[in-house]
Order: structure tokens, then C-alpha cells, then sequence
């Protein structure tokens, strides 16, 4: 894969951890206080560390960070239909590192996407358990 490629690929996990960070801190702010409204600000901190990661790859690649996101869908006004949701793009995170590093070739990039895909999962499981508390 030439180096154009994978800056491509690494805008577009970018854009997605912008984007999920967005929603969990304007979620975090209207989830009423409560561990899920911590835990989320919390996952939302981690989203912008990864942010900061891929850009770094992106760069030392001889590309720019694109900040162009689509229009933010928030998951809903309560707070199961949040968690729901939030899961959702944790898995949608899961599904898209797992195919890039199966398809990038930059041993460097790997194992980034693999450090980031460690904590998608954890991610996913956190808001599973605030979710399961509920039901």
C-alpha cells in the first residue's frame, strides 16, 4: 500500500475519533450527573489522545489532519438510547481498525491502529456495562 493510502485510510479513523469525541463530551454534558456521564467524558479524553496519534502518523507521512466530519447525530435524549448508540460507534471503531491493519503494511501504523483498537474495545465495554446496569 503506497504511503498516499494509508494517510487516506488514517484521515478517515481521524475524522471518526473527532467525531466521537464531539458527541461524548456534548454527551457527557447533557447526560444528567451520574457514572455514565463521567465514564463518557472520560472515553471522550481518550478519543482526542487518539486523535492526537493519528495525526502524528499522518504528518510524519507528509500529510495533513482533515477536520471535515459529517453532521453529528448525538444518539437520542435518554440515557439508554446514548449508551446504545455510543456502543454502536465503539463497534463501528472495532470493525474499521480491525480491516486497516489487516490492509496497512507500515509496521509503525499497525501498531498504533492496535494500541487504539485495544481501547475501542475496552470503550465498548464500559458503556455495555452502564448499559446492562440499566436494563
Amino acid at each position: 500500500m503506497d504511503t498516499d493510502d494509508i494517510i487516506k485510510l488514517l484521515n478517515e479513523d481521524f475524522v471518526r475519533e473527532l467525531e466521537a469525541s464531539m458527541i461524548y463530551v456534548f454527551n457527557s454534558f447533557i447526560i444528567e450527573e451520574c457514572e455514565s456521564s463521567r465514564v463518557t467524558e472520560a472515553i471522550s479524553v481518550d478519543e482526542m489522545r487518539h486523535m492526537w496519534w493519528l495525526a502524528d502518523l499522518i504528518t510524519k507521512r507528509g500529510g495533513k489532519p482533515t477536520m471535515e466530519h459529517k453532521k453529528l447525530d448525538f444518539g437520542g435524549e435518554d440515557l439508554k438510547s446514548i449508551l446504545k448508540y455510543q456502543i454502536q460507534l465503539e463497534t463501528n471503531a472495532v470493525d474499521r481498525y480491525n480491516h486497516h491493519i489487516d490492509i496497512i503494511d507500515d509496521e509503525e501504523v499497525v501498531g498504533v491502529l492496535k494500541h487504539i483498537l485495544d481501547e475501542e474495545k475496552r470503550h465498548r465495554k464500559e458503556y455495555k456495562i452502564r448499559l446492562d446496569e440499566l436494563e
